[in-house]
């Protein structure tokens, strides 16, 4: 019962619909019908600008973070395989919420920014590495998309070559992971592979600034 009660109070912390409250109530719009559809940062950046899905992410890291610290309410024992079995289910629970969040008629966003805050609650330099493969691959691209299914799969890669992970449960939450953000990116990579992906210009104040020299 009491694994229930925290699994579901995971789900909807996990439920709360970052985007679409922020776009509602400081924009007078509904996120999720302009640019992709989504109810999550990437495409608050796109429609909102910096400020908004910055809010907006840092939000939804946080759902994934403390859903994961509601273990610490659990009589597991801190060190037992128990508690990274709870621990990645909790997680698990926050990141379904977000992409099917009851506040919100099930109609979510993609989840990885809930995802990365459960990987950070979990292990802090596994996230850290997870975060450096993505913003190397924005520098590289400017695609949001691209940089986000490059850095979940280099997140199984990690657990299994480099940190070695020995629970078997956290393994396979890895490579689900993966599979998982890779499913939810499939128009991203339709659009990548046709060359119709959308970048973030990182550069556009430089350049406007040359322009204007």
């Amino acid at each position: 019962m009491e694994l229930a009660i925290l699994i579901i109070i995971a789900y909807l912390i996990g439920s709360i619909p970052t985007a679409v409250w922020v776009s509602r109530k400081m924009y007078g719009i509904d996120i999720r019908e302009h640019g992709s559809g989504n109810a999550g940062a990437t495409n608050t950046f796109r429609i909102l600008g910096k400020k908004a899905g910055s809010g907006v992410m840092l939000v939804d890291m946080l759902k994934g973070f403390v859903a994961v610290k509601l273990s610490l309410l659990s009589s597991f024992s801190w060190h037992s395989e128990a508690i990274v079995n709870l621990q990645v289910f909790l997680g698990l629970a926050a990141v379904v919420g977000h992409i099917f969040p009851i506040w919100a008629d099930f109609r979510g966003g993609k989840g990885i920014a809930t995802l990365f805050g459960m990987i950070l609650s979990i292990q802090p330099l596994v996230a850290v590495s997870i975060i450096g493969v993505f913003f190397l691959m924005l520098f590289l691209t400017r695609y949001v998309s691209l940089s986000s299914i490059s850095a979940s799969i280099a997140f199984p890669l990690l657990i299994l070559f480099i940190f070695k992970e020995p629970e078997q449960s956290y393994r396979i939450f890895a490579i689900g992971s993966a599979f998982l953000v890779v499913l939810t990116h499939y128009k991203n990579i339709n659009r990548l592979i046709s060359g119709n992906e959308s970048k973030v210009p990182l550069f556009r104040k430089r350049r406007l600034r040359k322009g204007q020299d």
